[in-house]
């Protein structure tokens, strides 16, 4: 065993141990700042695997983007909310999620079945892009490819997600803030 692959199943360890810890912690301040640290962690798989603008990518977006944004709502929410969050009774397995538990146990034979019967070496466009030599290996620059593609031929749905995204954040802080005289 090398040393690509001890870093492999230690970060594989840290992101399945930390995301077993938020969904099944009670504590949301816990839950976020392991959620910050499965996303750290994923990076870091994404690295391992030679995606970094991949890897920067999830950094930015997620971690600096989407956790800023769970932190903003979790602070700007009212203490009763909290509070009625926590003391709620929430077993891991209850008879009121047996239908989620059924669909995501059904999800997960399906996903399965559907990785086994492919075989991702063995799909028509691999085999086609792998005998035109039109893979993508670990030295070709991408980076570049993506900022022309993201900046020419991509600008509007860009610029929409940037927009909806910004709604997004303006909503969230008009729904959390508390109404002024309100008891």
């Amino acid at each position: 065993m090398n040393i690509g692959q001890v870093l492999f199943y230690v970060m594989a360890f840290v992101v399945l141990a930390s995301a077993l810890f938020v969904a099944g912690s009670k504590n949301l301040v816990r839950s976020i700042f392991m959620f910050f640290i499965t996303l750290f962690g994923l990076a870091g798989l994404y690295v391992l695997a030679l995606a970094d603008f991949v890897a920067v990518t999830q950094i930015v977006i997620y971690v600096g983007g989407v956790l800023v944004l769970i932190l903003f709502a979790f602070m700007l929410s009212g203490r009763e909310t909290l509070n009625i969050l926590q003391q709620q009774k929430s077993k891991f397995i209850s008879l009121n999620k047996l239908p989620a538990i059924l669909f995501a146990a059904l999800f997960f034979v399906v996903m399965v079945n559907v990785l086994i019967k492919t075989g991702a070496g063995n799909l028509p466009w691999i085999k086609q892009a792998v005998a035109t030599n039109a893979a993508i290996g670990p030295n070709d620059i991408t980076v570049n490819n993506i900022g022309i593609n993201l900046m020419t031929r991509y600008l509007l749905p860009f610029e929409a997600i940037s927009i909806l995204l910004m709604m997004a954040l303006v909503g969230a802080a008009h729904l959390a803030r508390k109404e002024r005289g309100a008891v």
